[in-house]
């Protein structure tokens, strides 16, 4: 099957996500493997500056942000061919703790094809072009989330 037959779900949404419905959205009758990355708001944050999150509102500008990661899951498609189905979904709102934020899945033939090294592009990748911002709300106030990452050229 040529890659263009393959799926490809990209979005920005404040729905629930649906673990279930998008992996069988991106698994064909060819599809052994799927890794799933899924990103979680944290109640308590442990690394560099500990404390405590309330909730995390995430904003996004949702045609930029959607062309960004169609951008991202061109780029999995180019690095592994074989990949087959491919979802990205960031979802955007006020979100507490324990809920999902995030999901990259990808789907292929055989799980030593690449596809955990593709899921965990995917993700990597989003946090470095795709615009979305959150601000994280607890018991000392709140502040905007700066990432580490500065667009390059093109980017």
């Amino acid at each position: 099957m040529h890659p263009i037959n393959f799926p490809t779900i990209f979005s920005i949404t404040e729905d629930e996500i649906d673990l279930n419905d998008l992996v069988d959205k991106i698994t064909m009758t060819s599809t052994g493997a799927a890794a799933i990355f899924a990103g979680m708001v944290r109640g308590v944050t442990t690394r560099d500056n500990p404390h405590e999150t309330v909730y995390l509102e995430y904003e996004a500008y949702k045609p930029m942000a959607e062309a960004k990661m169609k951008q991202v899951a061109d780029e999995i498609r180019d690095r592994w061919p074989v990949i087959e189905g491919i979802a990205i979904i960031q979802r955007i709102g006020r979100l507490y703790p324990r809920t999902p934020t995030v999901l990259i899945a990808c789907s292929a033939a055989h799980r030593d094809t690449g596809v955990f090294d593709a899921a965990r592009y995917g993700i990597d990748r989003l946090k470095e072009i795709v615009p979305v911002w959150k601000k994280e709300f607890g018991p000392q106030g709140d502040e905007w989330v700066e990432g580490e990452y500065i667009p390059k050229d093109g980017e």
